[in-house]
């Protein structure tokens, strides 16, 4: 089902940057007591020869554990294999280990779709097509006899062909005429039809008529078979959306009033993964790599309980000469922790009430 591969990609997600976390420290010989996958009470478990590995109940992430501060460990605290007891570089090695393996994973995520499965392409043709929204079209396209499933082909004398500069050509034909009429040619159900329609102005002046646009033709998947070309492009593809995540955060950080309404939890990162599984399984090498790069940069962020954050103590022990007191650590980093958790819960009772099977619940 949909709604269980969407789960799937998460907890793939989720065991690939904790697995970094684990073969950072293994590879260097550092002592590990704990792997587990989420929080909470443990649903299953297997113990290994010095490691557990255990499933528990709440999948908000996952641990990588340290017998350091165990008080029943029987490894002697002078140990030089504890992660504490091991130089500054070998410790950052660790707590980055995890981003790294997410930003690795998300390459190779795409490679794989370039590889075997093709990457999006379109068939264009002539027009831009008006697609359904709330109520099929609304605003100045209603009074216009505008409907759902119209191809519009000429706006205001200017033909829109079959390219991806339909949609920004039909855009600003509409966002430059506030209060005039627009000539348009439509094909309606293999019929040319001639309506005119007025855009009303915006909030910010430009016009507009209340309808969604889409690029008229079929999609398609293109196969690339040389290796070269996909793992170029595939590099090309990660710096895209590694930039665009990063602006997105910057663009949050920056508008947190009226951005922070768009900040997805797992419930929401579980509908949209589903969406993208019903339509079109293979996009799911995208959507794993997206959310795989957002996992990386968010744990990366110098944050108390995330992965930055451990690093901020590491910098800080760097340039100190010694660590901050044990006690100031744990009360910043429960706080840390405490708080994500908060929020955490709160996107996932946000998101699941904003959900239409739940909203249907209600009516």
């Amino acid at each position: 089902m949909p709604v269980f591969a969407a789960i799937a990609v998460l907890a793939l997600l989720i065991v690939v940057h904790e697995l970094g976390h684990f073969m950072a420290a293994r590879l260097q010989g550092i002592h590990v007591n704990r792997f587990s996958l989420g929080f909470g009470p443990i649903l299953w478990k297997y113990q290994g020869t010095e490691t557990e590995y255990a499933v528990r109940a709440f999948p908000l992430g996952g641990f990588v554990g340290f017998p350091d501060d165990d008080p029943d460990s029987n490894i002697p605290p002078e140990d030089p294999n504890l992660l504490r007891n091991r130089p500054i570089l070998d410790r950052a090695i660790v707590i980055s280990a995890g981003v790294i393996a997410n930003l690795v994973f998300a390459y190779l995520l795409l490679v794989t779709q370039l590889g075997f499965v093709g990457i999006p392409d379109f068939n264009y043709k002539p027009g831009v097509l008006v697609t359904p929204v709330a109520s099929d079209v609304t605003f100045a396209a209603l009074q216009a006899g505008i409907k759902a499933g119209d191809v519009v082909l000429l706006a205001d004398g200017q033909p829109l062909k079959a390219s991806r500069e339909a949609i920004p050509t039909l855009m600003k034909v509409i966002q430059d005429h506030p209060n005039q009429p627009i000539p348009l040619s439509i094909e309606r159900q293999g019929q040319n039809i001639s309506l005119t329609v007025t855009p009303e102005p915006g909030a910010d002046g430009k016009g507009r008529i209340g309808v969604k646009l889409a690029p008229n033709g079929t999609p398609l998947r293109r196969h690339l078979d040389n290796p070269v070309e996909i793992f170029t492009t595939a590099a090309t593809e990660f710096q895209r959306i590694v930039t665009l995540t990063v602006q997105g955060f910057g663009l949050l950080i920056s508008n947190f009033g009226e951005t922070a309404n768009q900040v997805a939890g797992p419930v929401k990162i579980v509908e949209l993964g589903a969406n993208i599984a019903k339509s079109d399984a293979a996009n799911l090498f995208q959507f794993a790599a997206l959310i795989s790069i957002n996992l990386a940069i968010i744990n990366i962020l110098p944050l108390p309980a995330l992965d930055g954050g451990q690093l901020a103590f590491l910098l800080i022990e760097g340039l100190r000469g010694k660590p901050l007191p044990t006690k100031i650590q744990d009360g910043i980093m429960q706080t840390g922790l405490m708080l994500l958790l908060g929020l955490g819960i709160f996107l996932i009772v946000r998101d699941t009430f904003n959900l239409e099977s739940v909203q249907r619940l209600f009516q």
